[in-house]
């Protein structure tokens, strides 16, 4: 009893940073009008991390911000690390906010022998101490079901479908580059007020794509692809090239996650894309320029949802009348 006497006593936000994206986290501490707070990180010699946090957070609602962009292992350690510190120096509530959650393409057996691995990453948050977790954009929806834990899944589509109809686009169709993409595109689609069009792919191999055909009228539309994750970006240059021979007019891309692996960058710059549209999940990196590309904050966005998580409010507001959660 004590201890929850203390717990109320002492409730209050504090944010935290992994490594990761110290950026992001400044943003959405300068959206909180808090600072994020302090913490000792290194490494031993052998490469193991060390982390203490410098100031208290016993009874504290904690939000500790990671996302999975490369190293992805190092950094998914150090938030189980930070979890666990987190836990042991007694705070009221740990909320992991995650904006690209690793190993998502991972969700399912699609053949035998095969690892679920990001039911494994939910399971390894759990069992480090997480009370909360708080996703964008995740792969699949039904990752939130890995979770014995509650999940607030929040998306960016607002963000990005604010920016392209500011574009003044006529006579759009947006694109799901697979059916797996259709829900994402739809809602995607009735935000802007365009149809749906979807590509026939298949994967013969991991981070392989091969395109058959293409699911509705595009010829002289103005074509707006949209999905969740641009990795090597092989897929879209070969759906660029499919709508190219479906006589498109005009070709933008959407998606939340960059994590552009490779010459992805250039090879979509050098493409007959007219702009690249993502959230700023993950650093692109300080040498990163573009003409093409366009990165949106997602700061706010999150700001809003660990306010509404902190003063317990139901973060479906945020979306409410656009049935995009």
């Amino acid at each position: 009893m004590k201890d929850m006497k203390e717990s109320r006593v002492n409730k209050r936000m504090m944010l935290f940073s992994g490594s990761s994206y110290p950026a992001l986290t400044d943003k959405i501490a300068q959206e909180l009008g808090i600072k994020a707070g302090k913490i000792t990180r290194t490494r031993f010699k052998n490469g193991e991390i060390y982390i203490k946090f410098d100031e208290s957070v016993r009874g504290a609602d904690v939000f500790v911000v990671q996302t999975c962009c490369e190293p992805v292992n190092d950094n998914i350690m150090e938030l189980l690390i930070m979890i666990d510190a987190l836990k042991r120096a007694s705070a009221g509530m740990i909320n992991a906010v995650i904006p690209h959650y690793g190993y998502a393409r991972q969700d399912k057996k699609a053949e035998g022998r095969e690892p679920i691995t990001a039911k494994l990453f939910a399971d390894l948050l759990s069992v480090a101490g997480m009370d909360r977790a708080i996703l964008l954009d995740l792969h699949s929806s039904t990752i939130q079901g890995f979770f014995d834990v509650p999940v607030d899944h929040v998306t960016a589509i607002p963000i990005i479908a604010k920016y392209i109809i500011g574009k003044n686009i006529k006579n759009g169709v947006v694109i799901s580059p697979d059916v797996g993409g259709v829900k994402r595109a739809s809602i995607f689609a009735k935000k802007i007020h365009f149809p749906l069009a979807i590509l026939d792919k298949r994967r013969p191999a991991p981070n392989m794509a091969e395109i058959e055909h293409v699911v509705g009228d595009v010829e002289g539309k103005t074509a707006i692809l949209f999905d969740d994750i641009i990795d090597t970006g092989g897929t879209l240059l070969k759906a660029i090239d499919m709508l190219r021979r479906n006589d498109v007019k005009k070709i933008y891309i959407g998606a939340t996650h960059p994590i552009f692996s490779g010459n992805a960058i250039e090879e979509l710059e050098n493409s007959e894309v007219e702009e690249l549209i993502v959230a700023d999940t993950i650093p692109i990196g300080k040498e990163f320029k573009s003409k093409k590309i366009k990165v949106l904050s997602i700061a706010p966005l999150l700001a809003k949802t660990i306010k509404k998580v902190y003063h317990c409010k139901s973060v479906s507001e945020l979306f409410k009348g656009e049935n995009l959660v």
